[in-house]
């Protein structure tokens, strides 16, 4: 279940709490949000509004998917996660992607070389958990012995994003997980998921133990046009991307989300991240019915 973080009209801070609560209530297995700084929207930070759900729950993993790893300094993300890890007694998942460039220009990070300084992030942010001084000569990043000033509960799993090719070959070989976006279309995850699968197994991987996860925009309604007009204002409003409903996102009555749902796990998804769009606490119980979570 993603926790109300994103929307066009202000949030709740009530609203965020009784979604957690109930979703955990519900049987669901994790929460998640997307990490948008810079935004039009109104937006959450994602470690601030992870670690509020952390407090009003016990049990449900919590999750970010992705954090554009690049702009963020692998120091200051091994650091935060390690800290949410912690507060929620290992409860926490990382997910990270390479993003759109213009996703960069705000943070003043080159694009140049970003899959290497990606790449190199990874491999510090999980040498960092280790609890060990930690020294490293990469070709972006150059540390001498350091330490974060806190361990996590477990090593955190990493899930990566991103469905080009080359997202797919280094997901199979450094990934604890892949997600893709919500505004992937169902023909195209269903085609990148074989493609990951032959990645997992050409690395020695075994792709029934490795998550295939897709962020699905839904809403659910007792009238289909009702639902297909939030999800149209979702994506016109604040995924800012009006055409991608042609290809994107999930609609209409329990029955007919229920059935969408159930052509994207014939495509290979094993997790789906159910993103209400509104109705947050509303559209929380009514996914856990129709997916027999209760």
């Amino acid at each position: 279940m993603s926790l109300p973080h994103r929307a066009a009209d202000p949030l709740s801070p009530a609203v965020v709490r009784q979604v957690a609560q109930r979703a955990e209530a519900l049987g669901f297995q994790d929460l998640w949000v997307s990490n948008n700084t810079v935004d039009r929207s109104e937006c959450f930070d994602s470690l601030t509004v992870l670690a509020w759900a952390a407090a009003v729950t016990s049990r449900i993993r919590l999750g970010a998917a992705v954090l554009v790893l690049p702009t963020n300094h692998p120091i200051h993300v091994a650091q935060q996660f390690a800290t949410l890890d912690r507060l929620s007694a290992g409860r926490a998942v990382l997910g990270v992607g390479l993003g759109r460039v213009e996703e960069y220009e705000p943070f003043q990070v080159p694009t140049s070389r970003k899959v290497r300084r990606f790449t190199e992030s990874v491999e510090l942010i999980r040498a960092l958990w280790s609890g060990t001084p930690v020294s490293y000569a990469g070709e972006i990043f150059q540390l001498a012995d350091v330490t974060i000033g806190t361990r996590p509960v477990q090593r955190p799993p990493i899930w990566f994003g991103g469905a080009h090719p080359a997202a797919l070959r280094r997901a199979a070989l450094l990934a604890d997980g892949w997600v893709a976006g919500g505004g992937t279309s169902t023909a195209s995850f269903a085609a990148a998921v074989p493609a990951l699968r032959a990645a997992l197994e050409r690395a020695g991987r075994d792709p029934g133990a490795f998550p295939i996860s897709m962020r699905v925009f839904l809403a659910v309604h007792e009238h289909p046009g009702t639902a297909r007009s939030e999800l149209a204002d979702w994506f016109t409003g604040v995924y800012r991307s009006p055409g991608v409903l042609e290809s994107a996102g999930v609609c209409g009555t329990a029955e007919q989300v229920r059935e969408q749902l159930e052509a994207l796990v014939a495509s290979g998804a094993t997790h789906l991240l159910l993103n209400p769009v509104a109705r947050f606490t509303e559209q929380t119980e009514m996914l856990a019915h129709l997916t027999r979570l209760t």
